[in-house]
């Protein structure tokens, strides 16, 4: 929406007629100025706040707000920056922020303990960025039972840990487990308080280039599972329902960030790189972590499926790991985690 352009008034307001122009002209001018302070402040930018991590599948946000991509859609967007990403989910609840950044385990959690947050765009899915990592003397995931394994609780990392573990016949029961941050993994395991840990780029790339290179490296990672690890928009139902255009518009941004880093790859990294506190080298290599999903294949994301890069055929493990791990009570409906109003309405422009 532009700004409109201010229309001149003329008045000769010299002599009594002036002088009389002039007292009526004074409220009249009142009421003008009135209905445009009216008209630009309707026409004011709508503001939202918009929880998420460091990580570097959400590269197109970082670049979105760094070119102010949010512009040309009247909308002013903050990104709240959260150490902890098991955080974001409980800000949007008690409005906080207005929407964040979650995996979908996260989404199906919310939902199972009652709470209406649904997804409205898939980001993308990790492909190797997620990771659990080693010293040199563990070699295969049995070798995981009686060791210290550093983890955030109730995250991505949880997650993809219980799914390892299950895959080579443990339980969180078969390991000890020490409760930090994804981005205080890398001290831990320099210091040797414990040989294995969970987590996810840039944290993921300190580990593995410890010792030159020699000292660790990845057992498992969401590479073997892709769509499992899923990033998506989340905003709740209320939120979705009361504010729907700028919902669009943050969607309409991202796609526009997106699209500048296929196009300008390199100005790409270096916001990123800003962003994450890394190089552009860097950013370059974590990209290879993670795929951002086009909007051409946005739709399959909610289509019924099998495949575990939809959520129908990703919610049927990931439901059945949480429930299993005591988080949730009961798988929800696939349902209410999502709401395609958006994508659908984007895919058939």
């Amino acid at each position: 929406m532009g700004i409109s352009t201010p229309v001149r008034v003329s008045c000769d307001a010299s002599g009594p007629a002036g002088r009389w122009t002039r007292r009526l002209f004074k409220p009249l001018l009142s009421l003008a100025l009135v209905a445009a302070a009216s008209a630009a402040f309707g026409a004011a930018p709508a503001r939202m706040k918009i929880g998420t991590t460091v990580w570097i599948g959400y590269g197109p946000f970082y670049v979105a707000e760094a070119l102010d991509l949010y512009k040309k859609h009247n909308l002013q967007v903050s990104l709240q920056v959260f150490s902890d990403p098991a955080l974001i989910a409980s800000a949007i609840a008690s409005g906080a922020i207005d929407g964040g950044t979650l995996t979908y385990d996260q989404v199906i959690g919310q939902v199972a303990a009652g709470r209406a947050q649904k997804v409205v765009l898939p980001i993308d899915y990790s492909n190797g960025g997620d990771a659990i990592v080693a010293d040199k003397t563990i070699t295969r995931l049995a070798d995981f039972k009686g060791q210290k394994i550093g983890f955030n609780p109730l995250s991505p990392s949880d997650f993809l840990l219980t799914y390892a573990l299950k895959t080579a016949g443990l339980t969180d029961k078969d390991i000890s487990p020490v409760s930090m941050t994804p981005e205080s993994v890398p001290a831990a395991m320099a210091s040797g308080q414990m040989p294995i840990g969970v987590t996810y780029e840039p944290s993921l790339s300190q580990i593995l280039g410890q010792g030159g290179g020699k000292k660790f490296k990845v057992v498992f990672s969401s590479k073997e599972t892709p769509g499992l690890i899923a990033d998506v928009l989340v905003f709740d139902a209320k939120t979705i329902q009361a504010r729907p255009v700028e919902i669009s518009a943050i969607i309409g941004a991202y796609l526009d960030g997106l699209a500048y880093m296929k196009a300008k790859p390199d100005d790409a990294a270096k916001i990123i790189g800003k962003f994450m506190g890394v190089t552009p080298k860097q950013v370059k290599e974590q990209l290879s972590g993670v795929y951002n999903i086009p909007l051409a294949e946005m739709p399959k994301a909610f289509a019924k499926s099998a495949d575990t890069t939809s959520y129908y055929g990703s919610a049927e493990v990931i439901g059945k790991l949480l429930l299993d791990k005591g988080q949730i009570k009961a798988i929800p409906a696939i349902e209410a985690t999502m709401d395609a109003r958006f994508v659908t309405a984007l895919t058939k422009k």
